[in-house]
């Protein structure tokens, strides 16, 4: 598993100060719901937005999207994911996103299910607060956007076994 990076030396953060603050870049990245084995969900609480969200983040140069999501979700909660199933891609105008620095982004994102996972859960990182199991029916306030329709898609996939892409 890759070392954490930080902004500056990612290839996002490479990439953008090349490129300048105007211009849309694409995002290939990776997100992961890691479940408890009461079927709770974990979340992560972010450093720089305050929102709780699933463990994400993008891709970098020599990784593969299962690797990125495996990296995501050690680097922001301490836990090593073991098996993961990718069930959702999305992709598209309706994931144009200006983030909270003014820089845009088209995501091109792929949820992965966490279907083992070993280790113990840390509460905080360089980019949590916190991270914790929650009923799916009991999410927290301050939530990512992306949370509510990543666990629909999940649940969509395991009720038709087909890929969800958006």
């Amino acid at each position: 598993m890759a070392n954490t990076v930080g902004w500056d030396e990612s290839y996002l953060g490479r990439l953008r100060a090349r490129v300048g603050d105007e211009e849309v870049l694409l995002f290939v990245g990776a997100r992961a719901v890691v479940r408890d084995p009461a079927g709770r969900v974990l979340l992560i609480k972010r450093t720089d937005n305050g929102e709780w969200a699933l463990p994400a983040g993008a891709m970098e140069i020599g990784e593969s999207i299962v690797d990125t999501a495996a990296r995501e979700v050690h680097e922001e909660t301490g836990l090593t994911a073991t098996g993961l199933t990718p069930f959702a891609l999305y992709t598209g105008k309706r994931f144009l996103h200006t983030n909270m620095f003014g820089h845009a982004y088209q995501l091109h994102s792929t949820a992965f299910r966490v279907d083992t996972w070993a280790g113990e859960l840390v509460t905080s990182t360089d980019e949590t607060t916190d991270a914790r199991f929650f009923p799916p029916d009991e999410l927290p306030g301050r939530l990512a956007g992306s949370v509510r329709l990543t666990l629909r898609d999940l649940a969509t996939f395991e009720s038709t076994g087909r890929l969800v892409v958006h």
